[in-house]
């Protein structure tokens, strides 16, 4: 019993510092986060569809600097389905993302190639990524970041 009283006094008694690390982390959009689109293709257009995936990579390898991971995987049990997974450096980035030409050239491709486009978004982000995804139609699930994790924020302040 006294180890059990120890345990609480010292928790109680934990410096702010030490317990300010574990709080929920803000949405002001600054911190990274992934995106996972989720995409269906039609029938017969996967190589199309890979075409204008591969386009819209490269233009985005070469114009967007906030743009951390982009990548654009095949689903193992549905040769139709596919998944992009994007590591954006803050909120900023989703939003010159969204409004880069080649990215908007790609949305108006995939919908005469594809019938199936989901977001999943995991991390904090600023309410106008959440606006700006609403306005697109597309089906979005948010997983807010809880008081666990943390962010190697030295690897991100260069972008």
């Amino acid at each position: 019993m006294k180890l059990f009283f120890a345990l609480v006094l010292s928790i109680s008694i934990m410096p702010i510092s030490e317990a300010a690390h574990h709080e929920p982390k803000s949405a002001d959009g600054n911190n990274p986060f992934i995106l996972i689109a989720r995409i269906h293709v039609k029938e017969g257009m996967v190589e199309e569809y890979l075409d204008i995936a591969n386009e819209v990579d490269n233009a985005v390898e070469l114009s967007e600097p906030g743009m951390l991971f982009h990548n654009f995987d095949a689903d193992p049990d549905d040769p139709l389905a596919f998944t992009w997974t994007e590591v954006y450096s803050n909120s900023e980035a989703f939003i010159k993302h969204d409004a880069n030409p080649p990215v908007q050239d790609y949305v108006a491709k995939h919908a005469e190639l594809a019938d199936g486009f989901t977001i999943e978004i995991y991390g904090n982000v600023s309410q106008n990524v959440i606006e700006t995804i609403n306005r697109l139609g597309v089906p979005l699930k948010h997983f807010k970041t809880t008081r666990v994790g943390y962010v190697r924020e030295k690897n991100f302040k260069e972008h």
